[in-house]
């Protein structure tokens, strides 16, 4: 059975990615997420399933690259613990160093862009458009930006 990774950040990008959990019965999955008081739920939820990351967002700017700096350790001990197949993701910051990681070791890499844009693209899916598999958009005004993207419609 296929190892597959769902990461985001939390708050809305998390919810965009739950909705896909219908898949999660049909593949060996695993949950990584920021660690913040909204969703320590989801270790009860899915036991031995999921992990955190450190929560932290561009708006601590002193702060944020230190964050990032450990993420990206913490990032690369859960690849290596859960060794996944493919890893989809609805992003932000803290995905980015888990699909870079994920490519390095040959993991397939579906981004989902949010569906919070309509007409701009987010940072990490400038970058990881580049190097996925399969790039995603919920808004066919967003084939415009990135034309080699599938349009997949909404997730809720």
């Amino acid at each position: 059975m296929k190892k597959v990774m769902f990461i985001s950040s939390t708050g809305g990008h998390l919810n965009e990615l739950l909705q896909l959990k219908k898949m999660f019965n049909k593949y060996n999955y695993y949950i990584v997420t920021e660690k913040t008081s909204d969703n320590l739920y989801l270790k009860d939820k899915y036991p031995n399933r999921v992990s955190y990351l450190i929560y932290g967002t561009k708006d601590h700017f002193l702060i944020y690259p230190f964050k990032l700096f450990l993420n990206c350790f913490i990032s690369l001990f859960i690849y290596l613990k859960v060794r996944p197949n493919v890893i989809i993701t609805t992003g932000t910051h803290t995905a980015g160093p888990m699909c870079c990681i994920g490519k390095l070791f040959g993991s397939k890499i579906i981004y989902i862009e949010t569906m919070a844009n309509i007409e701009t693209k987010t940072v990490t899916g400038r970058i990881i458009y580049y190097f996925s598999d399969l790039f995603i958009v919920q808004w066919e005004s967003m084939l415009k930006l990135y034309p080699k993207a599938k349009y997949g419609g909404w997730l809720y």
